[in-house]
């Protein structure tokens, strides 16, 4: 194994400078959510359901749009099932496939949170850049973004 690249204070800079926001975001986010009774795994998984057709995903496939294990994926649609917020249903063409399926309940509620959910990222970070900060930092992180997806 060769000798480590080590990072450059720059570089240690930035990469501590993205960890700190990242966590920071999201436990803010998570602790708005629950002001609403919902984690911010509750919310995107709402978020995914309600943007698909018929409302409803194969679990596969929202464990794959959520970055979760199928394992922890099936856990959090029980506890959302116990909420009332989605269901599951049997994939009719494929025996081993299951649907996680939005329910009224869980349209309701994304439909009266998603406001508060937008007013809080808009508070919390799209509004603290500018559009050209906005741009840049869409254009710096896809191609990571992109490059990790395809290692999964």
């Amino acid at each position: 194994m060769s000798a480590p690249r080590w990072l450059s204070p720059a570089e240690q800079r930035a990469w501590r400078t993205h960890l700190a926001l990242h966590r920071l975001l999201m436990h803010r986010l998570d602790r708005e959510l629950q002001e609403h009774g919902l984690s911010v795994n509750d919310y995107e998984i709402l978020v995914n359901l309600s943007e698909s057709p018929e409302r409803r995903m194969r679990m596969s496939d929202l464990a794959d749009a959520t970055i979760q294990s199928r394992s922890r994926l099936s856990h959090q649609i029980s506890r959302m099932e116990a909420k009332g917020l989605v269901t599951r249903e049997d994939c009719r063409d494929d025996r081993r496939g299951t649907f996680a399926v939005l329910t009224r309940e869980g349209w309701e509620t994304i439909e009266r949170v998603a406001p508060y959910h937008v007013a809080s990222v808009r508070e919390h970070f799209v509004d603290r850049l500018t559009d050209d900060q906005l741009e840049a930092l869409q254009a710096a992180f896809e191609p990571i973004v992109e490059q990790l997806k395809k290692l999964r």
